[in-house]
């Protein structure tokens, strides 16, 4: 029952919620304040089994709004490195040579995929001439560069990782993060593998999917092999 001395509701707040009593259930903090009104009148010895329902019901529609949130910021992560990924490949077919091809890689392809450095790193071997923007190694060094900082390796798999200090000195500077991109070039010539490396330290991490990188390691390879040809 209502106490006398409560002051009256506004005849116009009355009159809108009865044409439209819905706005209340959808205003969080309102029905809160209701509810608790009503266990207070209820009395410290009385559960309201509604309120407690309702409380459960809101913490689980927090949980789905962060799961739909969540869902969608990795969707729009992945369109936009799927874009990403595009116009750098775009960018790789542009190369009118392999002197082309290899020099852009540092000043045009890596930008665009928003990274610091990207680098072909090729066993040094006499019979394939690249030009100097390849970082030759001695052979047998790519092998321990990919396995390094695993417990077990596991083949030609790209990495994703903390930057190492061995690989510090391919990069050509200091970087939080790396991908090592192996290239199968053909049984005739020697080991290659594309090096990227960001300043970000969660840009390439072990638990991060591959499948873009793998798409424009593909690329590179194919089109690299397309210039070796000429």
């Amino acid at each position: 029952m209502t106490d006398a001395l409560d002051p009256p509701l506004d005849p116009a707040i009355r009159d809108r919620l009865l044409a439209d009593p819905g706005a209340i259930l959808a205003d969080r903090d309102l029905m809160r304040a209701l509810v608790a009104a009503r266990e207070d009148q209820a009395g410290a010895n009385v559960i309201d089994i509604r309120g407690r329902a309702m409380e459960a019901l809101e913490t689980r529609l927090d949980r789905l709004e962060m799961t739909h949130e969540t869902v969608i910021a990795a969707a729009y992560d992945n369109l936009s490195g799927m874009a990403m990924v595009h116009r750098a490949v775009l960018g790789l077919l542009e190369s009118a040579d392999l002197a082309e091809f290899l020099a852009s890689l540092q000043t045009e392809i890596a930008p665009l995929l928003r990274i610091e450095t990207l680098r072909l790193i090729v066993e040094a071997d006499p019979s394939l001439s690249l030009p100097p923007e390849a970082v030759r190694v001695p052979q047998g060094s790519l092998d321990p560069l990919l396995s390094a900082g695993r417990r077990a390796p596991r083949g030609n798999d790209i990495v994703l990782r903390d930057a190492l200090v061995l690989t510090r000195p391919l990069h050509g500077r200091t970087i939080a993060s790396e991908a090592l991109l192996p290239l199968d070039l053909g049984a005739d010539r020697p080991q290659a593998l594309l090096l990227m490396g960001s300043d970000e330290a969660t840009r390439f991490m072990p638990a991060h999917g591959t499948d873009l990188l793998r798409f424009f390691a593909q690329v590179f390879r194919l089109v690299l092999l397309q210039h070796l040809r000429r």
